[in-house]
């Protein structure tokens, strides 16, 4: 199985991502993405700057935790996280989730499951710039939520369309 995590400053191309994940593949019946971009605006402030910090080495220990942990509850057959990190403008992307499955309902849900994991397991720290000046990003309790509601969640109790 294909899995593959990087944290980069670069942007990435969703294409190219794409290609490399099914090269040679014919196994492959369904593929989910998500890419996430900055806002210009949060919490009612308008935002013109993020920066996106982490520790080197422990952050992509701790999202290839992640995808493992999507695989053993899914029937991936490829994933992929990339996530930015540096300074980056609204509308800049800043993380990929590419999941790949024989069934769209498995990749749908692991794609689903894995940034909900990441925004709340994965070791990041965010800055915005706004008007009023800089300040850190607090963890929202919807992602949280998000998260959690998969605790309760069996592989068995995924449908079709991959929803719990």
């Amino acid at each position: 199985m294909a899995m593959r995590v990087r944290v980069q400053s670069e942007d990435f191309d969703l294409g190219a991502e794409l290609a490399v994940l099914r090269a040679g593949r014919t196994d492959i019946g369904g593929i989910a993405s998500f890419i996430g971009t900055v806002r210009d605006l949060n919490e009612g402030d308008a935002v013109s700057m993020l920066t996106l910090e982490h520790y080197p080495g422990m952050t992509e220990k701790a999202l290839q935790a992640i995808v493992d942990e999507a695989h053993s509850r899914f029937d991936l057959l490829a994933a992929r996280v990339i996530h930015r990190v540096g300074r980056l403008a609204p509308g800049d992307q800043i993380v990929l989730v590419i999941t790949a499955s024989a069934h769209r309902g498995e990749a749908f849900a692991a794609c689903e499951f894995l940034m909900d994991y990441l925004k709340t397991r994965a070791p990041f720290w965010k800055k915005e710039v706004t008007p009023d000046g800089e300040r850190w990003v607090d963890a929202r309790e919807s992602d949280d939520e998000a998260a959690a509601r998969w605790n309760a969640t069996s592989v068995s109790s995924i449908d079709e369309r991959g929803a719990p």
